[in-house]
């Protein structure tokens, strides 16, 4: 199934989601709304924001009497958490395209993409603090340091080719993973479950998270660049030691580890011998393999949760993460 067809169930919630999204953009400042919009209508499959929609339907969320439901403030909220990474991700990789056209740091200059960046920073603190449940401030605000602390365990990452596996998983958890979690855990708070449901979910949110980010390392060296909408290889161009280089480094031969440690130092390869090299050994096996248990576990914190449609599009989502091809 494709993440359309499985996000059905709230296809109005989403829409709702986007007039908020829309609503606290409009800035009088033009450059703000411009690049806002901008980066905000460039596709993607929203499955964060989706994630706090369809886990607070799962809960049983109660509708609130205010102009902008809070599941849907919170899903707009993410999104604009999650937006602001990009554009700073993308001026700190020098990356010229994502999601099938050029990046806003490429259309509009570095400046404008930092500084925009800022502003929906900054406006989702604005939107969280609206919600008036300071679980959520203590959640959204914790996620928002370790998505940062994330980032500068990247940096510190590249061109090292001596990253274990250790130090790049929690970089998977701390810069990607944990916005899942979040997205997950905000999605329950707002159903004043109990306790158990609430790390339920959170678990279901960080692991599935794990696992997206996984099969994003597999299919950047066997997908190709229109399916998925950035430059295949552009970890590698990078410098960035994710979990197949690491493996082929840890199993491969005496040449093909010099090969990849020579691409990570330099971030000039040939990009085909290293492509083989991957292939040759059971690098790619072993991420997804990984990636698969990450899904089991997402699957497994779901069992406490009462049956309905949107208990099935989670547990279809879990499936998503890993059997997607971009």
């Amino acid at each position: 199934m494709s993440a359309t067809q499985i996000l059905s169930p709230i296809t109005k919630d989403m829409e709702a989601v986007d007039f908020v999204i829309r609503s606290y953009l409009n800035s009088e400042v033009v450059m703000i709304r411009t690049v806002g919009e901008y980066i905000i209508s460039s596709g993607g499959k929203r499955l964060r924001p989706a994630l706090v929609v369809m886990m607070a339907n799962a809960l049983g969320y109660q509708q609130v009497e205010r102009e902008f439901q809070d599941h849907h403030v919170l899903a707009a909220t993410i999104e604009f958490i999650h937006t602001s990474t990009l554009l700073h991700d993308d001026v700190v990789d020098e990356s010229d395209l994502r999601r099938g056209r050029e990046t806003a740091n490429a259309v509009f200059g570095n400046a404008a993409s930092v500084l925009v960046g800022d502003y929906l920073y900054s406006r989702s603190f604005e939107m969280m603090v609206s919600v008036n449940r300071m679980e959520i401030l203590q959640v959204l605000s914790q996620a928002t340091t370790v998505i940062a602390e994330g980032e500068v365990l990247q940096l510190l990452n590249v061109h090292d080719p001596d990253v274990s596996v250790e130090r790049y998983m929690q970089v998977v958890r701390y810069k990607t993973a944990k916005l899942f979690e979040a997205s997950a855990e905000v999605g329950a708070i707002i159903c004043d479950v109990t306790p158990e449901l609430r790390e339920a979910a959170a678990a279901y949110g960080r692991h599935m998270g794990t696992a997206f980010q996984l099969i994003d390392d597999v299919l950047d060296y066997s997908g190709d660049a229109e399916a998925l909408g950035k430059n295949v290889g552009d970890d590698l161009r990078e410098g960035k030691p994710t979990l197949p280089l690491i493996r082929v480094m840890n199993q491969g031969t005496a040449e093909q580890a010099e090969l990849i440690r020579n691409a990570i130092e330099t971030g000039d390869a040939d990009f085909k011998a290293v492509a083989e090299a991957i292939k040759s050994t059971d690098a790619l096996q072993y991420t997804r393999q990984i990636a698969e248990k990450e899904s089991e576990l997402a699957i497994d914190a779901l069992e406490a949760f009462p049956d309905s449609i949107y208990k099935q599009s989670l547990l279809q989502l879990a499936r998503f993460a890993i059997e997607r091809d971009n």
